[in-house]
């Protein structure tokens, strides 16, 4: 009874916590105004940057979409740093005609951030005041560009976050991702609200050339093969923690695809979490502890309470406030993602989703993983 009262408390306390959070993610949204752009004369010299690695399959796509951009020519750059393709990716890049640039990285010594390297080398070169990184098998509306620009120059900012989203997907899998990825982009566009900038996406991150500069670029977090995009965004908002922007407008989003199978989408969310090692703002690790911490007693619960039924009724009630709120934040924002109806995976994604945090809290510090045939750390 001692062992049922103790864990009780334990796990009521852990829930207020995580709903707490979760209110708090919701007030941060809500603190976003959605921009719309006056779209003025622009006057801004941009430098959109694409690190590209066995891409052929995709980034004439993408190069298409970002020459479709109605932002003026003039003042446009477009660089594609071919990082040590195998295939024909750096061939498709070099029959495209300026605006389009194309580097190819030639590193002898193995690297464990190769993508840093490849933004920082295709930086060193740029001519743009405004740095704006995509992926190379992102798709973007015509008004992307112009969308960023116009945010930028109305505001202060010297970091933009804009949403990603996934879409076209084929499968009940790739909806649960589409899901649960909304809510990691709904996440870190909250803590920008509520001026604790905790989370960004390197497929749609924009940030002034001077203020990379200013910070030591990935000085500090060159050794990790992650972190091109939160790391940096913890240092530049360590120096100007007023200056970090979300841009809550749909012509902003940019669009990829989620992965096709369980392994593929381990190896990238142990990727992801892997820059977790690295958090100098200790807010965030004690914020990311507590959410582990809450999916880790729910898991728990339910184990012992295959032998004890009580425990079972805590854990219902715990995955009741987590699918309640959860449910209020993401009806936000997938509504504005235009994707409400996949609020209908919600149950599933819950029940799913402690697992998954569980072991990726663990695997996702614990050793190598493989990106892009690479394994790396």
């Amino acid at each position: 009874m001692e062992l049922l009262n103790l864990t009780s408390l334990l796990s009521a306390a852990l829930t207020l916590i995580y709903g707490f959070l979760v209110i708090s993610f919701i007030k941060g949204w809500h603190k976003l105004k959605y921009f719309t752009p006056k779209f003025s004369e622009a006057k801004t010299k941009v430098s959109v940057i694409v690190a590209a690695r066995d891409e052929e399959q995709n980034i004439g796509k993408t190069i298409d979409d970002l020459l479709a951009q109605r932002y003026p020519k003039a003042l446009t750059e477009i660089i594609i740093i071919d990082d040590h393709s195998t295939d024909r990716t750096a061939e498709i890049v070099l029959s495209y005609p300026a605006p389009v640039k194309l580097i190819k990285l030639n590193e002898a010594d193995a690297l464990n951030s190769y993508k840093k390297k490849a933004i920082q080398t295709a930086i060193g070169t740029c001519s743009g005041d405004l740095i704006i990184t995509t992926d190379a098998d992102c798709r973007m509306a015509e008004n992307w560009l112009s969308t960023i620009v116009s945010f930028y120059e109305e505001g202060d900012y010297k970091m933009i976050s804009s949403p990603v989203a996934y879409f076209q997907e084929k499968s009940f899998f790739e909806r649960l991702q589409s899901l649960e990825f909304l809510y990691l982009i709904g996440l870190g566009a909250s803590t920008i609200g509520n001026k604790q900038p905790s989370t960004c996406n390197g497929a749609n991150l924009a940030y002034e050339k001077a203020a990379f500069y200013e910070v030591g670029g990935f000085q500090g977090i060159d050794d990790l093969a992650s972190g091109d995009d939160e790391l940096l965004l913890h240092k530049i908002a360590a120096k100007y923690p007023n200056q970090i922007g979300f841009l809550k407008n749909s012509a902003a989003i940019v669009y990829t695809h989620a992965k096709e199978n369980l392994k593929a989408f381990i190896q990238q969310r142990k990727r992801w979490a892997s820059k977790s090692t690295r958090y100098k703002n200790k807010a965030i690790i004690v914020l990311g502890v507590l959410i582990w911490l809450f999916n880790l007693s729910m898991l728990l619960n339910f184990v012992v309470g295959i032998f004890i039924p009580e425990f079972l009724t805590i854990t219902f009630y715990q995955l009741l406030v987590k699918m309640l709120l959860e449910t209020l934040f993401l009806w936000d924002v997938t509504g504005f993602a235009k994707r409400r109806s996949l609020l209908l995976l919600v149950p599933v994604l819950n029940v799913l989703h402690i697992i998954y945090m569980v072991y990726i809290g663990i695997a996702g510090n614990s050793g190598k993983y493989n990106w892009k045939g690479r394994m790396v750390r």
